[in-house]
């Protein structure tokens, strides 16, 4: 009597051990949670890296300072003001922190910065 119920019980657990969730790789959680804040995974980056990036919701809005956006109040365009000039600018668009960039802060430019 006690074989069929042994044989049962193994079945049971090797089939609740098939139909169990698979356990995510950490690059999977890792887009996961990308995705779940609005994200895409993408390379980025002198080494072309793997990270997310999320969009802001204040893209391209005027700005004097980091505190009015998102991200970054960046100087806008390619002609970039000496440091301690009185610029606006705009709130980053996304969170990428690759490239040239210059940053405001209390109306004022920030040093360049060109991150790779």
């Amino acid at each position: 009597m006690k074989l069929p119920i042994i044989a049962i019980a193994t079945l049971s657990m090797l089939c609740l051990g098939a139909c169990a969730p698979k356990a995510l790789t950490p690059e999977e959680m890792a887009v996961a949670e990308c995705t779940a804040q609005g994200g895409t995974m993408q390379r980025v980056g002198r080494l072309q890296s793997l990270q997310c990036v999320i969009r802001y919701a204040d893209a391209g809005q005027r700005c004097s300072d980091g505190d009015d956006c998102l991200g970054d109040c960046r100087v806008e365009g390619s002609v970039l003001p000496p440091e301690g000039r009185a610029v606006t600018g705009v709130c980053q668009a996304t969170s990428n922190r690759f490239g040239c960039f210059t940053t405001i802060e209390d109306g004022k430019a920030e040093a360049t910065l060109c991150i790779d």
